[in-house]
């Protein structure tokens, strides 16, 4: 017998160590079936489950335990990703307590130290992906700076290189001044900050006691100023273009240029143009063909480009100084008060500094494109399809890659340099040599490579390119990438310009694009906002599978996830529900019959839900291979607990009972097959409690994850026993809800007059009278002649009139009275807010979710009311 309760903590472990054991993940199991090949983002070696993580791969294993029982050779493709920035920052934290830094250390021992910290504490979270109950093939977990994959990395640098698509210049990058590194975009945080805009006065040349004045937030920048620009149609400036101001303070001459990147409406309609500062006016410059000066060195203080007076000062006492200088020459114009956005690195915490310097970058826009004409002619889909755009409008506007980093973490970029600067690309030092010549003394370049060039390689890979191994020719291109819309740019877009170019063929045929997942109130999860949900709190509370059903319920495309505990909650109820199914069906000896065949049932009850379980089949397999996720759950969530559980259980108790032998032994076998059904069609979305089950119930020969999934193509749809059952559900459905609107005591019998039904109607009646006694609380029927008695509410089901009379059941005048109260009470409620709502402060000034909220109970509020009313007309 089953233990009274099912204990997620106590079975989930023991489970997924069993999976684990009996290699049920393991590609190449079935090498005759069509593969089905996912990689999973490969999450930070840094990091810890959270929820985008606990949706991401919650999804995926949806589908990957989904095909792997419609018979597919699934390979799940799991690993980590080195993270450059983030896990040396982790390590150099670490030293640092210890009084150590990796400077004294030297490059080699730092290197080997994170190896160390890798290996004792990397593993986290592939460990708490487990706890999820993510089931990839870890026998073939990589990392981005395995031996092979660190191979094809440097296989793909050098070939580049060849290709004249991989090249160093000078320009500008996001520079972080503490971390002392470029960084790309994606680890750029733009924050809203309460600034100050500075207006300062530059002198025309030759013309005394005329002025240009410009506006800026960054004043440290203006002694790297090569020019000031005006919009072409400004016609305050029209006769200062192509002239000279003199650049206060530094005494240089700046060209006056016509630019549309200055705009009339903005400031004072002129702007400073600081080539080596500013990514706009990088490309300014560029088109004017001005000089750019660097003026600070990498901790972003000020270098010797500057005038003596503010060499070394750091960049804002630079700012101070200046704004005081510009003011004793009488040159400020005004200080306003302007808010603005800011750039700041993400994990130093620093304002990044656009900085010109030497760097490693990838031609992106000639590989672009054959990954735009991909997506073009259909060979890769994304789902929805509306992210085609944003990933279009990326890969059209798309600048040159920054591929290094100065960092010692990574993969080393594979360059060495002569005395002279000569550089010499190649996969090895001893190539590079021979090259350069003997006795040539070398330095290889100290700089490692973007986490994001590597991970762009990550679809083949992990499956042994360079080699062409049978599990590269099996399984690439893969068949979906699951991932979030904010890396479509940053990662998706690498893989695919890397996939085409290296394989001549996509890296995946679909993209799913996911929601983000949000607090109760629809806002972005924050540390700063103390909203951050940890998703092994739920798991420890509710079990995996409550968290795994939620993500994949809310997850309708197209729309964030506002996740709350309530929700979490609510779906291990569910779990409880089947426990409690199975638990009963146990106790009424419904055990499994090897010969039992659906498509032979009989029985009214059983046709029935034969024909349902193939009608729930069907919609989930239409949903998941579709990506309507929450459309799947629906419908074994509908399946399971209403028509199941609450309909079907409840309508065969009186055959298990009282039954003949012979239709007994048949809905009992029908109730054990049904429910090994559910078990197998909710698995992918709660793969814990229905393993724990499906051994539990029944002697097997093999667990429920590498089962088969079900074949109903020959089950019966039987039309009469649907929409029998059908009537019947409605017509019980209707009894139970009038007589809870009208506070019939629940013990209470009531008698049923009939009106206006057809032969099959009273058919029906006759025919499940016992079921209609005993779960409508109805002690008799009879057709009802003439009028209807006083008292009396209706129920209309199709063409006939179902009559409960109240009379002596209730007191009619007090129930009245009752309703009227409630009434009175919503309608105040309903005044309120409808009053709030349409205070037009109170909309634009309220949080956004103090609105929602409002609004949703004035909806609930007024959908009460109509009840009540309806409530009320029915007693005349």
């Amino acid at each position: 017998m089953l233990d009274k309760t099912y204990i997620p903590g106590e079975a989930e472990a023991r489970l997924y160590k069993a999976w684990e054991e009996a290699g049920a993940f393991a590609r190449g199991q079935k090498p005759g079936a069509e593969p089905l090949t996912i990689v999973m983002p490969p999450p930070n070696v840094t990091g810890n489950l959270h929820m985008g993580h606990a949706l991401d791969n919650t999804l995926q294993d949806v589908l990957v335990r989904y095909y792997r029982l419609k018979g597919r050779d699934v390979l799940w493709q799991p690993g980590t990703d080195h993270a450059g920035i983030a896990t040396q920052m982790v390590v150099e934290r670490n030293l640092a307590s210890q009084g150590l830094n990796r400077r004294d250390m030297g490059r080699e021992a730092f290197v080997e130290n994170i190896w160390e910290w890798k290996a004792q504490s990397g593993g986290a979270i592939t460990r708490q992906l487990r706890r999820l109950g993510a089931s990839c093939d870890w026998s073939r977990e990589r990392f981005t700076m395995d031996e092979g994959l660190s191979k094809a990395v440097v296989k793909v640098f050098v070939q580049l290189y060849n290709e004249g698509l991989i090249y160093r210049d000078k320009r500008l990058v996001n520079w972080d001044p503490k971390l002392l590194t470029a960084i790309s975009d994606l680890e750029v945080e733009s924050k809203e900050v309460k600034g100050s805009l500075w207006k300062f006065r530059y002198p025309i040349e030759g013309e005394e006691g005329r002025f240009i004045t410009v506006a800026t937030t960054r004043p440290e920048t203006m002694l790297g100023d090569t020019g000031v620009a005006v919009h072409p149609d400004d016609e305050r400036y029209r006769d200062l273009i192509g002239k000279h101001a003199i650049l206060p303070i530094v005494g240089r001459r700046i060209l006056i240029v016509a630019d549309e990147h200055a705009d009339p409406e903005q400031g004072t309609g002129a702007v400073k143009i600081t080539p080596a500062h500013d990514f706009n006016d990088f490309e300014v410059g560029k088109r004017h063909n001005l000089p750019q000066i660097n003026i600070f060195d990498a901790h972003a203080h000020l270098n010797d480009e500057v005038p003596d007076a503010y060499r070394g000062l750091e960049r804002f006492e630079a700012r101070k100084k200046i704004v005081a200088e510009m003011e004793s020459l009488g040159l400020l114009a005004g200080i306003d008060e302007h808010v603005h956005m800011q750039p700041f690195g993400d994990r130093s915490g620093v304002v990044i500094e656009p900085w010109l310097t030497d760097q490693w970058y990838v031609d992106a826009a000639t590989l672009a494109q054959p990954a735009i004409a991909a997506v073009r002619d259909g060979r890769t889909k994304f789902v929805p399809a509306t992210w085609e755009k944003t990933y279009f409008n990326w890969m059209e506007n798309i600048q040159p890659w920054c591929i290094s980093r100065q960092l010692w973490w990574g993969h080393q970029i594979p360059a060495w340099y002569d005395a002279q600067g000569n550089v010499y690309v190649a996969e090895s030092e001893e190539e590079a040599q021979a090259r350069a010549g003997e006795g040539v003394a070398l330095t290889r370049d100290e700089d490692v490579l973007d986490t994001w060039f590597s991970s762009g390689l990550w679809p083949f890979s992990t499956l042994g390119w360079p080699e062409t191994t049978d599990v590269l020719k099996r399984h690439y291109p893969n068949d979906v990438l699951v991932t979030g819309f904010d890396i479509i740019f940053f990662w998706v877009a690498r893989m695919m310009m890397m996939g085409l170019h290296f394989m001549q063929d996509v890296p995946f045929r679909t993209v799913y694009i996911h929601a983000l997942v949000r607090d109760e109130h629809g806002q972005k999860m924050s540390k700063s906002k103390g909203n951050v949900i940890d998703p092994l709190e739920f798991i420890d509370t509710y079990g995996a599978d409550a968290l795994r059903f939620t993500m994949a319920a809310m997850e309708a495309q197209g729309r964030d996830i506002k996740l709350s505990e309530k929700r979490v909650e609510g779906y291990r109820n569910f779990g409880t529900k089947l426990w409690n199914a199975a638990r009963l069906t146990e106790m009424y000896d419904c055990g499994y019959d090897a010969g039992f065949d659906p498509a032979t049932v009989k029985g009214t009850l059983n046709r029935w839900i034969v024909g349902e379980i193939a009608k729930t089949e069907e919609r989930i397999t239409r949903a998941i291979e579709a990506f309507r996720y929450n459309d799947a759950a629906d419908a074994i969530y509908h399946f399971t607990w209403d028509i199941y559980c609450d309909w079907y259980l409840e309508f065969i108790k009186p055959v298990l009972m009282d039954g003949e032998a012979a239709e007994q032994a048949e809905t009992r076998a029908t109730a054990a097959w049904a429910l090994d059904q559910i078990l197998v069609m909710l698995h992918p979305f709660m793969p814990f409690i229905t393993e724990e089950l499906w051994g539990k119930l029944r002697p097997r020969n093999s667990m429920l994850v590498v089962a088969d999934w079900p074949d109903y193509a020959g089950l019966p749809r039987d039309e009469a026993a649907f929409a029998e059952i059908d009537w019947l559900v409605r017509l019980i459905s209707g009894i139970r809800a009038v007589r809870s609107e009208m506070n019939v005591p629940v013990a209470a019998k009531t008698s049923l007059l009939v009106q206006g039904a057809t032969a099959e109607t009273l058919s029906r009646l006759s025919r499940q009278e016992a079921l209609i006694a005993r779960l409508a609380r109805v002690e008799a029927w009879r057709q009802a002649d003439g009028e209807a008695p006083g008292n009396a509410v209706q129920v209309v089901l199709d063409e006939a009139t179902m009559l409960i009379p109240l009379a002596g059941v209730i007191d009619i005048a007090a129930e009245k009275e009752r309703l009227r109260k409630e009434i009175g009470k919503t309608d105040k409620e309903i005044t309120t807010l409808d009053k709030r709502l349409s205070n037009t402060g109170f909309v634009a000034k309220a949080p956004e979710d103090v609105v929602a909220e409002a609004r949703a109970r004035l909806d609930d509020y007024r959908q009460t009311r109509h009840k009540l009313e309806e409530a009320l007309a029915r007693l005349g």
